[in-house]
């Protein structure tokens, strides 16, 4: 009886190994909000790609997404398992589609910055009233959100104490020189790049936002646990590969010199939370 026992046990054990790894090939689904179209993601995202695919045992599927509604319609469909999202649509994510922190990625030196011509009177926030300030896309963390609570910290409100526009940063600075605007809010990571752009202009910075939170890989409500913890697990023991994993990408050279960080608290947000309350964009939550 004995042996016949452990005939079936020898017999089962292809099938039971099959099936494992049928459970790791089942592939997870990636979006990366801030990018649009499969090129694009290949592009940026490739050898992250292939290297989680390594340390996860998992097929990774990359998803393009057209927009941050459209990302957060797929997570909350179970269409989409991990997207990396900016501290803004985390909270939009977190809303509308209860999504999970999995990893935070961190940017050395991320605050919203407000700049004018170095020949400007203005000399400081307060001397933006009655003005008119050009921000980012609506609904971005340090070029809309930020500075906009920044502003109001300095007891300047939108549409009340100053006029605001939304447009690219490379258009504003071009109205800014034109004397089309006065000022200019954007991330502290894109003036390097416009001093470069612009060597024979002057600028001067005016306001300083303080540290914003982090950048984060969310999941869907769907995603197993056992998923996240091989995506998290892969990120807290191998930092070094991971980092470089995504460096390979101009547009990722924004996480140069950061960390990614496994423990993550909903708290760092309410920051962005209020943020929103500041600029009148309380939709989110809908």
């Amino acid at each position: 009886m004995l042996i016949v026992k452990n005939i079936l046990k020898v017999l089962a054990l292809p099938a039971l190994l099959l099936a494992g790894q049928a459970i790791a090939s089942d592939p997870i689904r990636f979006a990366a909000t801030e990018v649009a179209g499969l090129e694009a993601l290949q592009t940026n995202f490739g050898p992250f790609k292939d290297k989680l695919e390594e340390l996860t045992g998992k097929n990774v599927e990359f998803f393009p997404v057209s927009s941050r509604n459209a990302a957060v319609e797929a997570l909350d469909s179970g269409l989409l398992d991990f997207a990396l999202v900016g501290p803004a649509e985390y909270v939009i994510f977190r809303s509308r589609a209860d999504v999970q922190p999995v990893v935070g990625w961190q940017r050395m030196n991320y605050y919203t910055i407000v700049f004018t011509r170095a020949d400007s009177t203005i000399n400081n926030l307060k001397g933006l009233t009655s003005k008119t300030i050009a921000f980012g896309d609506i609904g971005s963390t340090s070029q809309h959100l930020a500075p906009v609570q920044l502003l109001s910290d300095f007891g300047l409100e939108q549409g009340r104490d100053y006029h605001a526009v939304n447009i690219h940063r490379n258009v504003s600075v071009e109205a800014m020189l034109r004397g089309d605007i006065d000022a200019v809010a954007i991330s502290s990571a894109y003036m390097d790049g416009i001093r470069k752009m612009y060597p024979d202009e002057s600028f001067k910075v005016i306001g300083r936002g303080a540290d914003l939170p982090n950048d984060q890989i969310v999941a869907g409500k769907h995603v197993s646990d056992n998923d996240i913890k091989r995506v998290r697990q892969a990120f807290a023991d191998n930092q070094k590969e991971m980092l470089e994993a995504i460096m390979t990408s101009e547009m990722n050279k924004k996480y140069a010199d950061g960390h990614f960080l496994t423990r993550i608290d909903d708290s760092d947000y309410d920051r962005i939370r209020d943020m929103y309350e500041s600029t009148g964009l309380m939709s989110f939550k809908k």
